[in-house]
């Protein structure tokens, strides 16, 4: 079982903790870069939020 795999059976019942986590670490993510790859961070934010099966910003 991948990493993957595990995250979203993690995400299954846990929807708003996913989503959480990857708001905190593209939060990290924009305040060590000062903001210049927002547009970046939004993107793999969005991916990683498919990858779990999340339904992010709901």
């Amino acid at each position: 079982m991948g990493i993957a795999d595990k995250a979203q059976q993690f995400a299954q019942g846990h929807e708003q903790q996913t989503d959480q986590a990857i708001d905190k670490a593209g939060d990290a993510a924009d305040a060590k870069t000062g903001g210049k790859h927002a547009g970046a961070v939004d993107t793999a934010q969005g991916k990683a939020d498919d990858a779990v099966g999340g339904d992010q910003g709901a």
